[in-house]
């Protein structure tokens, strides 16, 4: 994606079910837990940069011995510098007496993240403030150790407020508005419901009151917990939970928006929002590894027993198609499949804009993740251009020509690596105009590879939400090499609508297929429509979200998808540069048939998989005409 999108989060979850001394024989480290962790986090890098934070559980320690131990950080690399710190407590030991590196009661009794239960997680902030408070997991703390309650998650609701309402109406004080204080405290309150009914039960039936701690210890109904607390969560989560006597779970929606993973041995059970980083860290086949049920949780006992529970009846499956255009690591097996296909199924409407004319054409791809698709594409073009080689050999007849025949068996699609981007070149420059100068060079290009006035240049995307770069850099640097005309195809569909479940786009003024339905209503004299959808869109604010429509499906019904990418085309066309130029979008229908499994298209069709998206939208909707940046849930 050319343009910059923060989104989603990442989780790893490691539980060991053996004890310390067993890796420490096998393994030759007492720190297998802590290093297979720094792994899963490490290949989940992608999915969150503005901050990280591990926490460990410690079984079986006496009381006045730290059992829970938690680092955060927003460093600039902050998955290095959490480890770092850790390991340098562990390097103190080391100097003092490398012995004690082996020694597991001394570890578990003297240093931090020696415990059998572990939690990873990856941030980006979709909005608001980057600080450390903001980054996960989250603790709430308790004397009582099965109150101590542990989370962090890849998640967003739409409906925060609502629940915030609710928890003030229990009784509580929560320190802030967000989903993730929201979720904590909803968790927690069913936590000490849950604990406060099973001591007074056990302490009629005559237990002591340590024999009632250890019985609630093994026996915690964590999915009735569960249930209570998430019944009214409107959003997509993966939600992971530790407490402190040792029992951990991963929630996931009813409609499987967000991802999660999981893998269990005699050895260990790993969670993870990828597949392929626990096929990497465990040295596994993708067959090994089950994705969590939507609407379920998994849930894992101190005792080692690994079950999953329905928590939420599961609703239809809209699992994030975005998930496999981009966001995800591209090496797992079916997300590799799949953007290849999303470059061949657009391969049609390609050959239509270069008016089939393939000798004359270089094909390339932007940014580095389009690559992919760049492949799928490629295979289509070498498809179509071997039907019309066996179309042409036959039309030789049997008095053919060799040198006639060379040529048709040596046409190839013309592929070239076009532009590099300068990663670390930055901008100091402040006034807009300078500025816009300077962005034009982020990018650079291979001199020499396309015929000037002759070829046309076709660059595949993986997508094109605000169109920024495409307009301040790209088409800029590519018009230098001065083809005939310039395509840029988008193997995603036209993004048309805010996402609210955990990806940075929320603002309707973002979307330059927004921008040009709106551009469009306004040169043929329906500029009403916007009037008549801001109406409807105000009419439903103070309506429950079970009710609200998406009005904003209205702003574009009037036009087809090729009009509006014909405005994008010329929206996005830099002033002064004398190429043709072309957006080229993917169709929704081919999104479905390349991504079968994951019909969560919201983005671009507006078919939101819980009510709280359309209340969001038409939000979105208002706070675009009325000319506020405030976040619309």
């Amino acid at each position: 994606m050319s343009d910059a999108i923060k989104h989603e989060c990442g989780i790893a979850l490691l539980r060991l079910k053996k004890p310390l001394e067993y890796y420490l024989e096998k393994y030759g480290t007492a720190f297998y837990g802590i290093n297979k962790l720094y792994l899963l986090m490490e290949k989940q890098h992608n999915r969150g940069q503005d901050g990280a934070g591990v926490a460990n559980i410690k079984f079986d320690m006496d009381p006045g011995e730290r059992y829970i131990s938690r680092r955060r950080s927003i460093d600039s690399k902050p998955i290095q510098d959490i480890f770092s710190s850790i390991n340098a407590r562990f390097q103190e030991i080391e100097d003092e007496n490398p012995e004690l590196l082996k020694d597991v009661n001394y570890l578990k009794k003297n240093a931090g993240f020696t415990g059998e239960l572990f939690l990873g997680h990856l941030r980006y902030g979709t909005f608001g403030r980057n600080s450390i408070e903001s980054c996960h997991p989250f603790l709430r703390q308790n004397n009582w150790i099965t109150r101590n309650l542990v989370v962090a998650g890849n998640f967003n609701l739409t409906n925060v407020h609502e629940l915030f309402d609710v928890l003030l109406g229990i009784g509580q004080h929560p320190k802030e508005v967000s989903d993730t204080v929201t979720v904590l405290e909803k968790i927690g309150h069913f936590l000490d419901v849950e604990n406060e009914d099973m001591f007074k039960s056990l302490k009629a039936q005559g237990y002591s009151n340590q024999e009632v701690y250890s019985k609630i210890a093994q026996s915690l109904d964590i999915p009735k917990i569960l249930k209570k607390a998430s019944e009214d969560w409107d959003g997509g989560y993966a939600m992971s939970g530790l407490f402190g006597h040792g029992d951990a779970f991963v929630l996931r929606d009813p409609s499987g928006i967000r991802p999660a993973f999981w893998y269990e041995d005699d050895e260990v059970c790993v969670v993870a929002s990828e597949r392929p980083v626990i096929q990497t860290a465990f040295n596994l086949k993708k067959e090994d590894i089950k994705e969590l049920t939507p609407g379920h949780a998994l849930i894992i006992k101190k005792a080692g027993e690994v079950s999953e529970v329905e928590i939420n009846a599961p609703h239809e499956r809209k699992a994030c198609s975005f998930e496999r255009i981009y966001f995800s690591r591209g090496n797992d097996y079916d997300i590799y499949r799949e953007r290849k296909m999303l470059g061949d199924l657009v391969v049609p409407q390609v050959i239509d804009s270069i008016g089939g004319d393939l000798d004359n054409s270089v094909f390339s791809f932007i940014p580095n993740t389009a690559e992919m698709s760049f492949y799928g594409m490629i295979k289509g073009l070498e498809d179509h251009m071997n039907n019309e080689k066996f179309e042409a050999i036959k039309a030789l007849g049997k008095d053919y020509n060799e040198d006639d025949l060379e040529k048709i068996l040596k046409r190839r699609a013309r592929i070239e690596k076009i532009a590099i981007k300068d990663a670390k070149l930055r901008t100091f420059i402040t006034q807009d105009d300078a500025r816009d100068d300077m962005v034009a060079h982020v990018y650079d290009i291979t001199y020499g590879t396309v015929v000037r006035g002759k070829d046309n240049l076709v660059v595949i995307d993986d997508s094109i939400v605000r169109g920024t770069t495409l307009k301040q850099s790209i088409f800029r640097i590519l018009d230098r090499l001065e083809p005939k005309k310039i395509v840029v195809v988008s193997s995603a569909p036209q993004i048309r609508y805010p996402d609210c479940y955990g990806i940075d786009m929320a603002r309707m003024k973002d979307f330059i297929a927004f921008e040009a339905a709106i551009a469009l209503l306004k040169e043929n004299s329906m500029g009403h429509i916007i009037t008549e959808v801001y109406q409807k869109c105000k009419e439903q604010e103070s309506i429950p979200k079970e009710h609200v429509k998406n009005y904003v499906k209205e702003i574009y019904e009037p036009f087809t998808d090729t009009q509006i990418s014909q405005k994008i085309s010329e929206l996005l066309k830099p002033v002064n540069i004398k190429a043709e130029v072309e957006v080229i979008y993917q169709s929704v229908e081919n999104l479905h048939k390349a991504c079968p499994n994951n019909l969560g298209d919201w983005y671009f069709t507006g078919n939101y998989p819980t009510p709280g998206g359309n209340k969001v939208v038409n939000k979105a909707f208002i706070n675009y005409v009325e000319g506020s940046d405030a976040r619309a849930y």
